[in-house]
C-alpha cells in the first residue's frame, strides 16, 4: 500500500515572534503549510490555508486580527489554486482535517464544499459555542459551510488501517488535533499550531497564543514521545523547517 505525501505553502505571514515563543524579542515570517495525503482509498487534505478574500482585502475578511499580521498571500497560492497545479480538483478531495479552526487553518474551508470535515468533536463545540468562539478567535465564516462532519472524541483513524491518523493534540485550542501519516520510512507528524517551531519542542517554550498551557504542555510531552519513538515532526509554522520541505508536486518522502 503506497501513501503519498505533498506539502503546499499557501501564504506567509509576518508577525511579533512573541507570539509563537513567549518573552522572544523581533519578529518572524512564518509560512501557512497545508498538506495532501493521497491513500488507496482516497485523498486527505491537513488544513485549507487562507480564505480567498485575504489576498484583496484582508481587513475586510478578518476584522481587527488583521493589523498583527503583515500577510503576503499571492495569486495562485490558495488551496484551490496549489491542487489545480496538480492536476487535482478540489471535488476530488475526499476528507478535510482541519487541525483547528483559526483563519489560516480553516480559511479555506468554503472552497471544499463536497468533502468531508473532520474535526475534533471539543473543537466543532468551542466554535459554536459564541463566548468561548470569541475569547478562542473563532470565526464563522471559516468553517460553517454545511460540511458532512466527522467530529471525532479522540484518536480517530480515517482509513481504519493505521495509516493516517488524528491525534489529539489540545492546548493550542480546545480541541486541537494533528495527523499522524505513515509513509515507507516511518511516520510523520504533522503538527499544526501543537508545535510552532523546532524550538517550541526543543525548548518546551509555550507560545504567547494559546488557550490552555497545561493541556498544551501535555500535547508537546506526547509529540517529543513520538519523535523518541522515530516519528518525524513537521514544525507547524517553522520557516527554517519548511525551507527543507519539497513543495508540490514534489513528494515528502
Amino acid at each position: 500500500m503506497t501513501i503519498r505525501l505533498y506539502a503546499m505553502t499557501c501564504g506567509w505571514l509576518e508577525m511579533s515572534l512573541k507570539a509563537m515563543l513567549a518573552g522572544a524579542e523581533g519578529r518572524i515570517r512564518v509560512p501557512v503549510p497545508c498538506y495532501l495525503i493521497e491513500h488507496p482509498k482516497g485523498r486527505v487534505l491537513f488544513d485549507s490555508g487562507l480564505n480567498l478574500q485575504v489576498q484583496t482585502d484582508p481587513f475586510a475578511r478578518l476584522g481587527k486580527i488583521a493589523k498583527y499580521y503583515a500577510i503576503s498571500f499571492e495569486k495562485g497560492t490558495d488551496i484551490a489554486a496549489r491542487l489545480n497545479a496538480m492536476g487535482i480538483g478540489v471535488e476530488d478531495i475526499d476528507y478535510l482535517v482541519n487541525s483547528h479552526l483559526h483563519f489560516d487553518h480553516a480559511g479555506g474551508n468554503d472552497a471544499l464544499p463536497d468533502c468531508r470535515m473532520v474535526v475534533q468533536r471539543r473543537e466543532w463545540d468551542a466554535a459554536n459555542d459564541p463566548d468561548l468562539a470569541a475569547k478562542v478567535g473563532f470565526m464563522k465564516q471559516d468553517f460553517d459551510h454545511g460540511h458532512d462532519l466527522v467530529l471525532p472524541d479522540g484518536e480517530h483513524d480515517i482509513f481504519g488501517d493505521g495509516s493516517v491518523v488524528c491525534i489529539p493534540t489540545y492546548g493550542h485550542t480546545p480541541g486541537h488535533q494533528s495527523l499522524k501519516v505513515r509513509l515507507p520510512d516511518g511516520d510523520v507528524i504533522l503538527t499544526g499550531d501543537a508545535c510552532y517551531l523546532r524550538r517550541t519542542l526543543e525548548e518546551m517554550r509555550l507560545p504567547m497564543i494559546l488557550h490552555d498551557a497545561d493541556e498544551m504542555r501535555r500535547s508537546l510531552q506526547k509529540l517529543k514521545e513520538l519523535q523518541q519513538r522515530g516519528a518525524r515532526i513537521f514544525y507547524g509554522h517553522d520557516p527554517e523547517f519548511w525551507a527543507g520541505v519539497p513543495q508540490a508536486p514534489a513528494q515528502v518522502e
